[in-house]
This record gives structure tokens, sequence and C-alpha cells, in this order.
């Protein structure tokens, strides 16, 4: 289905969208709400950076947010997490889908970049029809080869 959106309006109520949002802003992931948000994480980032790219669909809610929930249980971690709504901040998300480049647009869809470049990517096609569990494993799999450890004390 397509959707006419103007920028700057939304497909869905609010009041639905802020409990899908809150999932994952409850983990300490930050929301960009507008595409001077997403510059000021993104443009010329150092480190690594998860961008979430959320959504109402339900494999989104079944899968999406609770793999990333699982996997910010790991010890090693992005330096800084992200996410956009889609449908939902029609701006932030198009300029958050600019920085991902060769990958088409997808939502959910999970990216996590390193200085500022795509390292990892799932899309839709590779988080319907899987388990949180399984989605997880990968994007722990992602955070060990591309993020830092921590240091032990």
């Amino acid at each position: 289905m397509q959707h006419n959106i103007k920028p700057g309006l939304t497909m869905y109520d609010e009041r639905i969208v802020t409990p899908m949002r809150q999932e994952l802003t409850k983990l300490g992931v930050q929301e960009m709400r507008t595409p001077e948000d997403v510059d000021a994480k993104l443009k010329d980032s150092r480190g690594t950076t998860l961008v979430v790219v959320n959504s109402v669909c339900g494999c989104a809610a079944r899968n999406a947010r609770p793999a990333v929930a699982k996997a910010l249980q790991h010890g090693v971690k992005p330096e800084a997490l992200t996410t956009v709504f889609a449908g939902q901040d029609v701006p932030a998300v198009q300029r958050a889908r600019g920085y991902f480049t060769g990958y088409p647009p997808s939502s959910p869809q999970i990216a996590l970049l390193k200085d500022g470049k795509v390292v990892f990517m799932l899309e839709r096609h590779q988080i319907e029809g899987r388990t949180a569990n399984e989605i997880a494993d990968d994007l722990v799999g992602a955070f060990d080869r591309y993020c830092e450890t921590p240091i032990s004390a």
C-alpha cells in the first residue's frame, strides 16, 4: 500500500505510537524526530551508532523491538543508540535513510553505522518471520564484530 504523506504530517495518532516509541526510549535509545536531529547524530559521526527504523507493523512489535531490547543486554554494544519512526516522523526517517547508502527503504529496519558508514543492516525481509531471539543474535554478532569491547574493571 502506498501512502502519500506530506512532509511534517503523520500517518498514525501519536497516542497509539507513544507506547511503541517508549519500548525503545526506555532502553536509552534516543529519538531523532527531525532531519536536524538526524544530522546532529549521524553526520560526521565517529564510533558506532545503531539506528532503528521503528514501525507500527506487527513484525516491529513481535520481532524488531524485542530483539533490540535483548541485544542491548549484551556487554558489547554501539556507542550511540538512535531511532526514527516510519510513518510518523517522515522527514526524519527520509533523512536517516539517506545515510543508508545502497539499501532501499524498509520498515522496520536496523542499521549499524561505524564512522558514519553502514557496516551491518537488517531489513524487513530479514526481520519478518524470524524470532526476536534470532534477530538479537544477529545484532549481537554485529556488535561483537564492529563495536569496541568494554574495558574490564
